[in-house]
């Protein structure tokens, strides 16, 4: 029997109440500028790498380098996390990313594109673990769902202008967006390093389940109070979580999952084939693929408005699987549009879907740290679920394309989408667990 119905639930106007700190207005702004810079880079890419005369395959191999060697570092930045703290972390992270930018613009061959493209998902799972990281300790408990919808929200209205200005400064030359995107991130580090100071996280008393590791995860409203666990915050407290801790948690397991497959879909799929089946199917030019990638963006942006409010207030597990089926099967359908009309529309309704689900799975994460836990190894495990899936997605579609059809490439993400919703069928909502 469920037990969301016994659970006390928090009144939909809880969220709204909270004041959010400062610290997390500079991290919205810096999303936006990060953001902007990788929508203008997003569309070029995979034309950039099929210049050098390559595969459609090859070309969506450069866009899994990036989320590979994500994947492959993430470990990594979960301890620089834990020791450097996550404001150094964060602004290391950004450098790197710039460097290996710059340099792609003077890229001389498939290769060496390839190497400098993954070079930049070191820096990239750094900086997106560090503001995971800070994020978690600075949102209140009962506007988790909010925190992670503006933050969200700030990436989206970056990637809705970030891809039109990419499609047309491709008319100057496939190398400049790269040198842009390298210059706002440049930007970005001087934010961060002026106008963020180090962040003390406020001090919410952790559940006595979630130092023992146990199913509770630091999410249920026993963690929205100072002092409600009747103990205070400990020294114990502000340990990191062991990761062996939060897997034993199901609801940490299915969101591994649907992370994973959201990864497939939005972070692989959509960045890697869109731009070409844009191409090769529709006969179309960059600029309409930037316009596709910015029309999945306002999708994603409009689900924003009030998915994290809902996810708040409803829980997090109905709004997972929700934006599972929408994205699933938006995805599905995209691969058979043929004409530009109905392929912006089915990219807003795949984009909505994700904004369905983005800012439930992020509360779901913070809900099994808390407030005062570092979670570096829980945090890095999570975000490589999402790049194994961006891995795997586009190298597979890009051979089914190669072997087959688009159409089939794109229905595998419906089919990854289902699979994650299966694990979420026995999973309980993080939200409502006492």
């Amino acid at each position: 029997m469920s037990t969301n119905a016994a659970a006390p639930v928090p009144p939909p106007t809880a969220a709204r109440t909270v004041t959010l700190p400062r610290e997390i207005k500079v991290l919205v702004a810096a999303a936006f500028l990060i953001a902007i810079g990788f929508g203008i880079v997003a569309p070029v890419l995979p034309q950039f790498a099929q210049s050098f005369h390559v595969s459609v395959g090859a070309a969506a191999i450069v866009v899994s380098a990036f989320a590979f060697t994500r994947l492959v570092f993430a470990p990594l930045s979960g301890v620089l996390v834990e020791r450097l703290g996550e404001r150094r972390t964060y602004i290391l992270g950004i450098l790197i990313v710039a460097a290996s930018s710059a340099a792609c613009a003077f890229a001389q061959n498939y290769w060496q594109l390839l190497i400098y493209r993954g070079l930049g998902g070191i820096g990239s799972t750094m900086f997106t673990v560090s503001a995971m990281g800070l994020l978690i300790r600075l949102a209140p408990p009962s506007a988790r769902g909010r925190v992670s919808s503006l933050y969200s929200g700030s990436f989206l209205l970056g990637n809705i202008a970030g891809p039109a200005i990419g499609g047309l400064l491709a008319g100057f030359g496939l190398q400049l967006p790269f040198l842009v995107y390298a210059g706002a991130l440049v930007l970005v580090a001087l934010l961060v390093a002026t106008m963020l100071p180090a962040v003390k996280s406020a001090a919410v008393a952790v559940p006595a389940a979630v130092q023992a590791g146990g199913p509770a995860g630091g999410g249920g409203p026993a963690s929205d109070a100072p002092g409600a666990s009747g103990k205070g915050t400990t020294a114990a407290s502000r340990e990191p979580l062991p990761l062996r801790a939060a897997l034993r948690i199901p609801a940490y397991r299915a969101v591994l999952v649907s992370s994973f497959a959201n990864g497939w879909s939005a972070f692989g799929i959509r960045m890697a084939l869109v731009p070409l089946f844009a191409t090769a199917a529709l006969g179309a030019g960059p600029e309409v693929a930037g316009i596709s990638l910015a029309v999945f963006a306002i999708g994603t942006g409009v689900a924003l408005l009030f998915s994290g409010r809902l996810a708040d207030t409803w829980g997090r597990k109905p709004m997972v699987l929700l934006g599972l089926a929408v994205n699933g099967i938006g995805m599905g359908v995209l691969g058979f549009t043929g004409n530009e009309f109905w392929f912006f529309v089915v990219s807003a309704i795949a984009g909505l879907g994700s904004g369905l689900m983005g800012p439930a799975q992020q509360a779901i994460v913070a809900d099994v740290i808390g407030n005062e836990r570092s979670g570096g190894k829980v945090l890095a495990t999570f975000q490589m679920s999402s790049d194994l899936g961006a891995i795997i997605g586009p190298i597979a579609a890009g051979y089914l394309v190669d072997l087959f059809s688009f159409g089939l490439a794109f229905s595998m993400a419906t089919a990854v989408a289902l699979l994650a919703a299966v694990f979420w069928l026995s999973a309980r909502d993080t939200k409502f667990q006492p």
